[in-house]
């Protein structure tokens, strides 16, 4: 790994989006990241492998209501932890990473991860940092083969490229401010980031036609964004096929929770 120890700020959010999430209505809890998954909520395992990962020197946990970690026992921890600090986050993930960006007192580099990656362990953050250091941004996603070898009834969303189908991981790197010009743009499309061609779209023409005639590559793609914006931009593409795997549908939790039972094989 290229960074130094403990000099990494993770990120990790925990918010609620506007409408009601179906697994924190199932589970009688207030937000899906308090959704208990294979015996405890959900945020703990992700929040466990950041703090434990020699490269984090502290985590910020971005969350509408903190006080809502801080009252349940399972993850009052967080709120007591010394390297552990709650801000109040928005109702878009890009305009709250915006907020804290201005105020300039969280020190590069950023490593940003949801709740729901319950899978996230010390190899992925160790691909991560490795390949991500020294961009200025940097994004991990999963190639389709990848996950389909391992677990062929998986399903995901996928952006097609002539290098593959691509799957979002969760992880992004933030290296320098001069990341903050993509963020903004982010914020603009961050409502359909679940509609691929929207957010190509956004990143320009050449971009959008690469990906409908699949003439362009996404590791190429990315970094074309990135010398628009006169940064590196990087893609990390992660060699485990659970990093593509998060807790956001009753089928994605029993299948975790088979992973982490060693059920899986």
């Amino acid at each position: 790994m290229n960074a130094a120890a403990s000099d990494i700020t993770a990120i990790l959010l925990a918010g609620a989006r506007p409408i009601p999430d179906p697994l924190a209505a199932a589970a009688g809890v207030a937000v899906k990241p308090l959704v208990p998954v294979a015996g405890e909520p959900m945020i703990n395992r992700p929040a466990r492998a950041l703090l434990a990962h020699p490269a984090v020197g502290r985590l910020v946990v971005l969350t509408q209501a903190p006080e809502l970690f801080a009252a349940d026992p399972a993850t009052a921890w967080l709120a007591e932890h010394p390297e552990v600090r709650f801000e109040r986050s928005g109702r878009g993930i890009a305009s709250s990473l915006i907020a804290l960006l201005d105020r300039g007192d969280l020190p590069f580099p950023l490593l940003m991860t949801t709740a729901d990656h319950v899978l996230l362990d010390g190899a992925m953050l160790d691909q991560m940092v490795r390949e991500a250091s020294g961009a200025d941004i940097a994004v991990a996603m999963v190639e389709r083969r990848t996950l389909l070898a391992r677990y062929p009834g998986s399903r995901r969303t996928w952006l097609k490229f002539r290098d593959g189908g691509w799957s979002g991981a969760n992880l992004f790197w933030f290296g320098s401010g001069k990341a903050r010009p993509v963020v903004a743009l982010w914020q603009e499309v961050e409502q359909d980031r679940k509609k691929g061609w929207k957010i190509l779209s956004a990143f320009g023409p050449l971009a959008l036609l690469g990906a409908m005639l699949r003439i362009s590559t996404l590791r190429g793609g990315i970094a074309r964004v990135g010398r628009r914006f006169g940064i590196v931009a990087r893609l990390v593409a992660m060699e485990k096929a659970e990093a593509c795997i998060d807790a956001d549908k009753p089928d994605d939790v029993a299948l975790i929770e088979a992973i982490l039972a060693g059920s899986v094989r």
